[in-house]
């Protein structure tokens, strides 16, 4: 489908630019509202939020599009991304609707959407919505308005779905944890669910001040939590972003662990108990995630970068475990979607039950030093078009002799070309790296 507005995780931008104006949301709530207002006869969403300033100005934008629209409205206030996608199919709602930007600055903000059932919205509904905002923006007559309340135990539930996902005969007692929440949606209930199953919880980055999100806090920025790690002599520091579908581990050392690395525990635990019928991860996937897996027998495919692709592949395959490496987790047997709690009790359970730290869980897992180049480009530049990147390309390959692999990868969000080389030694693959680098910027001058 060619999208105008919608990217891979919704619609997104800089607030007071295009998109993200209040005309453009309250259109999109219209047009929004009006397609789900055809396929249902008492069609209502939820409303959830991180904690950007902007996110009383989209809220009522929308909130005012979808009731134009006849569509009843719940709003939840902040609240994660998976909660606002456990509680749209929890109520039996039509959709699911989220306001947040996940790991960027404060000054953009994002629209994302989840069907009833949970999962991320139909590329043909996506279409059908794109469709109407081409349509002038009405509204239905007042007997035919949609509605607005406050959800007010929407935190409390989410917190009980969390803790349902961690083994009954299972508790955190005895464990010193700080948790990172990045001053974002994950601020309240985060350190709530560790709490209540018994861990010591130490919260930082739970101050929302509506400009803080993700600023030096956060699966992004580690550093604080690092330290905070090491000052309370905690046994682990748990990181999420501003959305808390991401989540990043860090263990007593210091040593922060990646979405690779904490996906590897989930499955490697999983495995001695049971058949694994596959794994997805990204283009992005550490080759010895890879072949960690060969080793397992558990099959394992690559998707495009980011997490709506490795959802698309699961459900293709049927498949129950995938990630990235920056931290998105999915399991489905536990949720529909990415949700950095839900992860992290994944890997506690599979810490509680084995009796081991994440060092000795990923001590059999020796990680390929990755290479990662960003070469500033014109946006459209194709770098297949031009031969000398290609022939740059191949000669890294050669050189590696096999022992790992190059990737050039247009990014979606800016006007540049990533350049990625991963494999043994760092010196190889460092000197790889900067000659294609090197090879691109010529060619995009050129």
């Amino acid at each position: 489908m060619s999208r105008k507005y919608f990217g891979t995780d919704g619609v997104r931008g800089t607030v007071g630019q295009s998109p993200m104006t209040p005309d453009f949301v309250l259109r999109l709530g219209y047009a929004a509202g009006k397609v789900l207002a055809g396929q249902s006869r008492n069609p209502a969403v939820l409303i959830g939020k991180d904690t950007r300033i902007s996110g009383y100005m989209v809220e009522a934008a929308l909130e005012a599009g979808f009731s134009a629209a006849g569509v009843d409205v719940l709003l939840c206030g902040p609240l994660p991304t998976a909660g606002v996608a456990y509680l749209t199919r929890a109520l039996r709602l039509s959709a699911g609707v989220v306001i947040s930007a996940s790991h960027n600055p404060y000054a953009d903000n994002g629209i994302k959407f989840f069907s009833r059932d949970g999962f991320k919205l139909p590329d043909a509904v996506e279409a059908q919505i794109e469709r109407a905002l081409e349509q002038p923006i009405g509204c239905n007559e007042s007997a035919k308005l949609g509605r607005a309340r406050r959800v007010d135990d929407a935190q409390g539930r989410y917190v009980e779905f969390c803790k349902s996902t961690f083994p009954n005969e299972l508790d955190l007692t005895g464990m010193n944890i700080v948790v990172d929440c990045a001053h974002g949606a994950a601020y309240d209930v985060g350190p709530h669910v560790l709490h209540e199953l018994g861990a010591s919880v130490h919260a930082i980055g739970v101050a929302p001040d509506g400009f803080n999100i993700n600023d030096m806090f956060g699966a992004t920025a580690t550093a604080n939590l690092v330290m905070e790690v090491k000052r309370r002599k905690a046994d682990l520091g748990i990181a999420l972003d501003g959305d808390a579908d991401r989540l990043v581990i860090v263990d007593a050392q210091g040593r922060a662990y990646d979405g690779d690395q904490l996906l590897y525990v989930i499955v490697k635990h999983r495995a001695a108990k049971e058949r694994i019928a596959g794994v997805a991860g990204t283009l992005m996937t550490n080759l010895a995630f890879e072949h960690a897996l060969a080793g397992m027998d558990v099959p394992f495919a690559r998707a495009r970068v980011g997490d709506r692709y490795v959802l698309e592949l699961l459900r293709e395959r049927k498949w129950l475990l995938g990630g990235e490496n920056s931290g998105h987790i999915l399991c489905l047997d536990k949720h529909t979607t990415g949700d950095g709690i839900v992860s992290a009790l994944q890997v506690l359970t599979a810490m509680r039950e084995s009796g081991k730290s994440l060092g000795e869980l990923t001590a059999d897992l020796a990680m390929y030093p990755q290479v990662l180049l960003n070469v500033a480009v014109s946006r459209g530049f194709d770098w297949k078009k031009h031969q000398a990147i290609a022939d740059a390309k191949s000669r890294a390959e050669r050189s590696l002799n096999g022992r790992g692999r190059v990737l050039l990868r247009p990014s979606g969000t800016e006007s540049v070309l990533r350049v990625m080389v991963e494999g043994e030694p760092r010196e190889a693959i460092e000197s790889a790296a900067k000659s294609i680098a090197e090879v691109v910027k010529r060619s995009a001058a050129a």
